[in-house]
């Protein structure tokens, strides 16, 4: 619970039993003294007044008017794209080999006058894994080293960033790091350093964990997705899921489904591809997250400037049948998720050599469609070719998501028109204090 956000709610409308009322929320969560909840109270509220009508151009926040949760922020579908969009304007085009402008999994810079390139990449831990810190470590750290490998480099070391609220027990953050030097030792890939702090401090009571790791990774023979061409085969490996399958099964029950995400089969596979030497002739790879694959294609088709048509019984195939089956019975859209499966878009010719490299990992893949000269996503459902975009939000994969719902709010250009006014305010304040900074 944020005591400070609570106290400047309060504050604005005028409450006049603010310190009573959090004073009372605050012994719902904490196992305190009566007198020592009524004086924490009193102290919030002190600091919440003395930050609450700020003056000055770095201190006044840029304010769009509309929240995270109702443009889907971190929901991967429309409204999160967007706002990421907005965010590559806000940075502005930079001198980077990729940045965000490409919207691509990692950013990646030129290492001086030896010719390699750096990449790097940060994920977050999936919010709803808070009380499964381990779990939320392994995922994470997949995930980030995915992000270096189809980068088409070979990730050399991890860091992490872990944020605990104030009664969070410690043991959180030793079963997290125990969970991220899990894939650590698995991929050979080490853990150097990192962070560790409350959410918040004194401000944030309670048990929730939040945090990233990020990873950096070198190559010589960079994939990214604006190199995708027309006549390319889009192939795809197996997907059992990471994070979000991990959610859907933990919110629904069906505990022993997680079982099945446990494994490093993505980066054994890519591992095999950069062994060898076919990532050179691969023209773009990426992890199937963000929205599932419905995003990955918008994503690549907007990146390219191309259209991405997809088969849909080649994809069913690739889904590991005990999450799928999972997944299906709660009527959740498997395209619409993520899988962290490997999708790969190469030249036809290499298409089976890139293949049998990654069945001579264990691991199952299909060309799964083809690059088209054009541009949007399609896909073919028995016979028939359907549009192929994503939706206002992934696909609903727990109870509170499914009570959200997935369609598109019917003020979403308005609320687009409002980010956009924000975008450009927080650019011109870069721009003067840049401005004032240099001048001295």
């Amino acid at each position: 619970m944020d005591i400070e956000g609570y106290a400047k709610r309060g504050l604005r409308n005028n409450d006049p039993d603010l310190e009573e009322k959090l004073a009372s929320r605050i012994l719902e969560v904490k196992k305190t003294s009566e007198k020592h909840a009524r004086d924490l109270a009193r102290a919030t509220i002190v600091e919440a007044k003395a930050t609450i009508n700020v003056r000055g151009d770095v201190l006044e926040p840029t304010v769009s008017g509309v929240s995270m949760g109702e443009f889907g922020v971190g929901s991967r579908g429309m409204g999160d794209f967007y706002t990421h969009e907005k965010i590559a304007e806000v940075i502005g085009k930079t001198e980077a080999v990729v940045d965000t402008t490409h919207l691509d999994d990692s950013g990646v810079v030129k290492a001086g006058e030896a010719g390699e390139y750096i990449i790097l990449t940060v994920d977050g831990i999936h919010s709803r894994l808070s009380d499964f810190s381990f779990l939320a470590g392994f995922h994470v750290a997949r995930a980030a080293l995915r992000d270096v490998y189809v980068m088409g480099a070979r990730p050399i070391a991890m860091l992490s960033d872990i944020h605990v609220a104030d009664d969070g027990d410690v043991g959180k953050i030793l079963d997290h790091i125990a969970g991220i030097t899990a894939v650590a030792e698995l991929s050979g890939i080490p853990l150097i350093t990192g962070s560790t702090l409350r959410i918040g401090g004194d401000m944030v009571i309670g048990e929730r964990m939040t945090g990233g790791v990020g990873a950096v990774g070198v190559t010589s023979d960079l994939t990214a997705r604006e190199q995708t061409k027309a006549g390319d085969m889009i192939l795809m490996t197996e997907g059992a899921g990471g994070g979000t399958i991990s959610t859907a099964a933990l919110y629904y029950g069906m505990h022993e489904v997680v079982d099945e995400t446990i494994n490093i089969k993505f980066l054994e596979a890519c591992e095999k591809l950069l062994d060898s030497g076919l990532v050179e002739h691969i023209h773009a790879m990426t992890d199937v997250t963000n929205g599932g694959i419905r995003g990955d294609a918008k994503e690549i088709s907007r990146t390219a400037g191309v259209r991405l048509v997809f088969r849909e019984k080649k994809m069913r195939k690739l889904v590991n049948p005990v999450v799928l089956e999972m997944l299906e019975s709660l009527e959740i859209d498997y395209l619409g998720v993520s899988l962290d499966a490997l999708l790969i878009i190469a030249p036809e010719e290499f298409a089976d050599d890139i293949m049998e490299t990654i069945r001579s990992a264990g691991v199952d893949i299909s060309i799964i469609g083809q690059v088209e000269e054009g541009s949007g996503a399609m896909i073919e459902i028995n016979g028939e070719l359907k549009d192929f975009t994503p939706r206002f939000r992934e696909s609903a994969y727990t109870p509170i998501k499914k009570m959200i719902g997935e369609e598109e709010p019917r003020d979403f250009e308005e609320m687009q028109r409002a980010i956009d006014r924000a975008t450009l305010e927080a650019i011109a304040k870069k721009k003067r204090v840049i401005e004032k900074v240099r001048k001295g």
